[in-house]
């Protein structure tokens, strides 16, 4: 009875470690793909620095942010040219707008306009990826136009632990691993091929000198056959 249950019990062992591998497996793929998640981030404006107007005679530009297919967000403080603006993140108007994930928008800084179309300072493509993994900025100069720092903390990847990883950096290792993997293949190669046509060199040289032994050889025969024809040949 004894040694029945304990087959038993070996027969069922493998079953339950496989039930708890089962179960553990999702949590493992979980923490895999969180590790490297890019959380929708909010955007906010740190600074900006205007360094022209489009309004004329005097009056006070009205400037504002704005991703396409979303609203205007008014920066009512920003007033005066080659004034530096800073801000908490935490205005009435903040944040600019929210990236979600690792997608892109389109952007703007524009002036509104009362007699044509609004001014335009600079549109670009607003990125998770451009923020620093450091410490979640992103500084925008446009020459004649403005500079401006933004800030988005949950726009970069970050680990298990809560550290950012620095995409770039990674991209670049990734890409020098390869060339040198590329470049380590190519020797192999190389001195494969090397090795080959020595090889077959020292082959063809073998045969080379078996030929010329044997031309050798028959034309000594020859010659000995050639004399005992005409009797030079001595039998004595």
């Amino acid at each position: 009875m004894s040694d029945t249950r304990n087959q038993g019990m070996e027969r069922g062992a493998p079953w339950r470690t496989a039930g708890r591998l089962r179960a553990v497996l999702p949590i493992v793929l979980l923490l895999m793909f969180v590790s490297e998640v890019v959380a929708d981030g909010n955007v906010t404006l740190e600074s900006i620095t205007i360094f022209k107007t489009h309004e004329w005679f005097g009056r006070k530009p009205t400037v504002y942010f704005q991703c396409h297919g979303e609203g205007k967000v008014y920066l009512p403080d920003v007033l005066e040219k080659g004034f530096s603006y800073r801000f908490l993140g935490q205005e009435s108007w903040q944040p600019l707008t929210t990236l979600p994930g690792a997608k892109c928008k389109r952007c703007g800084i524009y002036e509104k306009d009362t007699t044509k179309a609004d001014d335009t300072f600079y549109e670009w493509e607003l990125c998770p990826k451009a923020f620093s993994p450091v410490d979640g900025r992103y500084e925008l100069f446009q020459e004649g136009e403005f500079n401006a720092t933004f800030t988005c903390s949950d726009c970069v990847p970050q680990s298990i632990g809560g550290d950012a990883m620095n995409v770039d950096e990674e991209e670049e290792e990734g890409e020098d691993k390869g060339v040198v993997t590329v470049l380590l293949i190519l020797f192999v190669i190389l001195v494969v091929l090397v090795g080959l046509g020595v090889v077959a060199y020292s082959k063809w040289r073998q045969n080379q000198r078996a030929e010329q032994q044997a031309r050798f050889m028959k034309m000594f025969e020859d010659d000995h056959d050639l004399d005992a024809e005409l009797g030079l040949k001595d039998y004595t």
